[in-house]
């Protein structure tokens, strides 16, 4: 069987688009790739894309020049993480700090790793998880 070689995007519903840009771009740093009223494509680390949709803009299909996307979307907080080097932990959890986000939990696993938990302005629950987390990372 042909394998799977990763996750190529991640997508988030979000209630006010400008403010989730605002917060995963200027807060986290995050590329904006591509950008329309109904979403927001952003780079994280230049190899995984993080999309940011318009609540009730993605349960219809969009035709687009090579084909129809079909309709999705979520309702609720979700949870991801992003990867970060272990030295880094200590620093992501200042820099959160000081900017007013509240780190809700931080997790020392058994196999080494840190996870950093915080959430977003719509609610969904995001992780920062150095190597160590899983067995396979």
């Amino acid at each position: 069987m042909a394998r799977l070689t990763g996750i190529v995007e991640t997508a988030l519903d979000v209630q006010d688009l400008g403010r989730a840009i605002a917060f995963y771009s200027g807060l986290l740093g995050l590329e904006i790739v591509e950008r329309n009223e109904r979403f927001c494509a952003l780079s994280v680390a230049d190899r995984d894309v993080l999309l940011l949709f318009q609540r009730e803009a993605a349960p219809q299909a969009v035709d687009i020049p090579g084909g129809r996307i079909p309709p999705h979307g979520s309702s609720g907080s979700i949870h991801f993480a992003f990867s970060l080097e272990r030295e880094e932990v200590d620093i992501w959890e200042r820099f959160l700090t000081a900017r007013g986000v509240a780190v809700e939990s931080r997790v020392n696993w058994s196999r080494g790793g840190t996870s950093l938990y915080f959430r977003d302005p719509d609610g969904h629950l995001v992780e920062l998880a150095t190597p160590g987390v899983w067995s396979i990372y």
